[in-house]
């Protein structure tokens, strides 16, 4: 069984409580959340309109995208309301003191 490969991304005071920080890691988007006191790392594409999430909302734990207002749990992935039926990929992340890493 291979290791997780743990790549950092960014400094934790770059992103706020209730902020967000897209980052490229290996040529994919990825949306950085400070949601519920954690940070959390999805893939930013929605899986219904195949558009960036970025500009949506986060609130309550879930993010949105912004054309439909398709929701994503930001734990699981898992769409929350339609349009969306299909989850967005989730990264697991972890902190090495003020750096935020995730897994790839």
């Amino acid at each position: 069984m291979s290791e997780k490969a743990f790549v950092a991304v960014a400094k934790l005071e770059e992103i706020p409580a209730g902020g967000k920080k897209v980052v490229e890691v290996n040529g994919v988007s990825v949306i950085l959340v400070n949601a519920k006191d954690r940070i959390f790392a999805v893939r930013n594409l929605c899986s219904h309109a195949y558009e960036t999430l970025e500009c949506g909302r986060v609130r309550a734990g879930w993010i949105s995208c912004p054309v439909h207002g398709a929701r994503f749990d930001l734990e699981t992935g898992k769409p929350l309301n339609p349009p969306a039926s299909m989850p967005i990929d989730t990264y697991e992340v972890r902190m090495d003191g003020d750096t935020i890493e995730i897994a790839v």
